[in-house]
């Protein structure tokens, strides 16, 4: 019988680097479900970090603490961004500290155009991100910015909720399954526009089913089992080991 693979030696070893983001010994839970199990590691100002595991691994609930969305209820940890404390913040506190969350479902506003959801969440006046920057950074959407947001196709709506949270002139973007029902050729495009707002110096965290992906787009990467952190480190490390993969992605 073939010995489990131990991986534990990577776990959190980036953990007391100088951070921009920093997450200390989360716990989380969905009423006495107990989801997120003392998570703990940094992002650095303008990495992208992939956080990956199978299904139910926690990555979302890990997304959703850090956003501070209510649910799951983060009962211990630290939470802080560039010097601010988000773990005693609302969630709107928390967004106004710069937190952009582009959920799984987008929430496109029914009843407003596209540019109407980009005026809704933009701060007046914009600092870093105007309505002409924005349709430079996705043309498609300065095409339909009169058009009703919820009759875009997935991938526009898609980018019109990344772009949403970009008019908020965010310091990290948090991205829960941006590919989920996209095709290769709309994920191209999007992965150039994360890439783009990266060498703007952007803040990313990437929850992504497909992993390969989001691995070639990522610095880093976070791999989640059962809600604790068995793996931090490179997103070259976990793309070139074989066993790495199979164990925790299934890939």
């Amino acid at each position: 019988m073939n010995e489990k693979p131990d991986f534990s030696k990577h776990a959190n070893r980036a953990s007391t680097a100088p951070a921009f983001l920093s997450v200390w010994d989360m716990h989380s839970y969905y009423g006495e479900s107990y989801i997120v199990q003392g998570v703990s590691f940094n992002v650095h100002e303008g990495e992208i970090l992939a956080l990956l595991g199978r299904n139910g691994a926690g990555k979302t609930s890990t997304l959703r603490s850090i956003a501070r969305v209510g649910e799951p209820e983060v009962r211990h940890g630290e939470i802080w961004l560039d010097h601010q404390p988000l773990h005693k913040m609302a969630s709107y506190e928390a967004a106004a500290a710069g937190l952009g969350l582009v959920p799984e479902d987008r929430r496109i506003i029914p009843g407003l155009t596209v540019e109407e959801n980009l005026q809704l969440a933009q701060i007046a006046p914009p600092v870093g991100w105007s309505l002409e920057r924005l349709y430079e950074l996705f043309p498609r959407l300065g095409e339909r910015r009169k058009q009703e947001g919820v009759t875009l196709s997935g991938g526009e709506q898609q980018m019109l909720s990344i772009a949403r949270a970009l008019a908020r002139d965010i310091k990290v973007l948090l991205l829960d399954e941006p590919y989920e029902g996209l095709a290769p050729v709309i994920v191209d495009e999007i992965e150039k526009t994360l890439i783009h707002v990266k060498q703007q110096g952007m803040t990313t965290i990437i929850v992504e089913q497909n992993a390969v992906r989001a691995l070639e787009l990522a610095d880093r990467a976070i791999i989640l089992d059962t809600g604790s952190i068995v793996f931090d480190g490179t997103a070259n490390e976990v793309l070139e080991n074989s066993q790495l993969r199979e164990e925790y992605l299934a890939i």
